[in-house]
């Protein structure tokens, strides 16, 4: 009998844990597709980046350090801007899923003979990490932001993605947006960008606080032309026009 009643207890202990964590995947599903989903529509008031540095700027006691963003809807944005970061981010953006397969495999069989592992992230999972997560390279972020990508790439069109990565990116120390960019170095609203500038705001991408696009060095002045070379090839913003 105590054998036959221990059985039980056991067996009654599983179904409570397996009911628990059907009810914890439940309630973290919810959690993340509602925001993920209204945000197809509602602009984001801030991102999860901006408040971490917000953070950072707060303990080193950065007085002077202030957020500029501005959000800026599709039609008030140069097609420029977004074929300039296609161009130098994520060329195969209008095709993939969220994962460039082609780059992470070439990322990888670089690294294997010997080179630094570079990222290939897309300008999906870019969104993803700068919207929701945190700064890192733990397996954990990573797989939270494999996650997020392919939310955003199934409850979002591609234009809604590329229009948020315009607006959330940051191209310069505290600067977020193609708009607050726009105005901090051309004194240009996003609208009058031209392929030119919109090349070197996508030219600071890599590193937005050491690069200035108010003063760009030779190697940015280099990359701003390589991206205009790209953009050129992929066709324009007429690439962009199937999204």
């Amino acid at each position: 009998m105590n054998l036959v009643s221990e059985n039980s207890k056991f067996k009654k202990i599983l179904k409570s844990v397996a009911s628990l964590l059907r009810k914890s995947i439940f309630i973290a599903l919810i959690a993340t597709i509602v925001p993920v989903l209204l945000l197809r529509w509602i602009p984001p008031v801030t991102s999860s980046f901006m408040i971490q540095k917000w953070i950072t700027s707060l303990r080193s006691d950065r007085k002077e350090y202030k957020i500029k963003y501005k959000w800026t809807s599709w039609d008030k944005i140069s097609p420029h801007a977004g074929i300039a970061v296609v161009a130098a981010e994520d060329q195969m953006f209008p095709e993939h899923f969220g994962f460039d397969l082609e780059s992470i495999s070439d990322a990888l069989d670089k690294h294997s003979k010997g080179r630094r592992l570079r990222g290939a992230s897309t300008i999906s999972q870019q969104v993803s990490k700068n919207l929701f997560l945190w700064s890192g390279r733990s397996f954990v972020r990573k797989g939270f932001e494999a996650y997020f990508t392919v939310l955003i790439e199934l409850l979002w069109p591609k234009r809604r993605i590329l229009e948020v990565y315009l607006n959330i990116a940051e191209f310069g120390d505290g600067i977020y947006g193609v708009a607050a960019a726009g105005e901090a170095f051309f004194k240009k609203s996003p609208a009058k960008l031209n392929p030119s500038d919109a090349a070197l705001l996508a030219a600071v991408l890599p590193n937005p606080v050491r690069f200035r696009a108010d003063r760009p060095s030779s190697y940015l002045n280099s990359r701003r032309l390589w991206i205009l070379g790209q953009m050129y090839r992929l066709g324009g913003a007429a690439y962009l026009k199937s999204i």
